[in-house]
């Protein structure tokens, strides 16, 4: 008897066991989401005063302190690539930064004729940090957020972090950071 019902479960059961299709489901893809872009900019830190001929100081001490505090304050953000002016002043305060992202060789930038089309086609989908110069940095967030939001930093300030993201969909946003 229990042959049987076992034969009769087998064989009610076995239409619905037998029948199901054996070709794999297609399963959706998913979107390949496209990378934003990141541009991070500061001005330079601190620098020598001591001498008003020079064009191309170093940072004092206090100069070198807030950009080793940079470099700790961005330690959790990769960088791709790192932008500086050639000056002295500019690339003594990306190098504790490029350093921690690997990057062994800042790229120069000239501000007054730079290629802003071409740098955000190079830039595309990266996270790139560039320093710059108090009358150069809001220039260039504002060139990047297309509007005139940002003025010229005083001298005496050397504290904005500008964060300026680019979405897929061509969305920017934009913030100030205070870093003192």
């Amino acid at each position: 008897m229990k042959k049987i019902l076992l034969l009769a479960a087998l064989l009610l059961f076995s239409p619905t066991v037998f029948s199901q299709d054996t070709e794999p489901e297609e399963v959706a893809e998913p979107e390949t989401e496209l990378p934003s872009t990141a541009y991070y900019l500061i001005r330079h830190s601190e620098k020598e005063l001591s001498d008003p001929t020079d064009d191309d100081p170093h940072l004092t001490q206090q100069g070198l302190l807030r950009s080793a505090k940079l470099s700790y304050v961005l330690e959790n953000v990769k960088f791709d690539a790192v932008y500086s002016t050639n000056y002295n002043r500019t690339t003594e305060t990306a190098q504790p930064i490029a350093e921690k992202n690997g990057i062994d060789a800042l790229t120069f930038y000239d501000p007054r004729s730079m290629d802003m089309k071409g740098f955000v086609e190079e830039t595309n989908g990266k996270t790139v940090l560039i320093v710059g110069h108090s009358n150069t940095t809001p220039f260039l967030v504002n060139t990047l957020i297309g509007e005139e939001k940002y003025e010229e930093i005083d001298e005496s300030v050397y504290s904005h972090l500008y964060i300026v993201n680019v979405l897929p969909s061509g969305e920017k946003t934009d913030l100030l950071l205070i870093i003192d």
